[in-house]
């Protein structure tokens, strides 16, 4: 349980980090994707972009 959570949080980092190139192709702007402002900093939970990057990957390394 504790190996998901971490490469669940992993992942979204680096989604994060990877969002202002992603949100061009409309990644990241997802029904279930969370955005808010906090204290006058923009915070993304990209909950939805993630689940459908990790089916991606996944298809693409199940055919390889």
């Amino acid at each position: 349980m504790i190996r998901w959570l971490l490469t669940i949080f992993i992942g979204l980092i680096v989604f994060s980090a990877a969002l202002p190139w992603l949100e061009k192709l409309g990644i990241g702007r997802l029904p279930g994707d969370i955005r808010f402002t906090l204290f006058g900093r923009k915070i993304l939970l990209p909950f939805a972009s993630t689940i459908l990057m990790s089916l991606c990957v996944m298809a693409v390394a199940h055919l390889i």
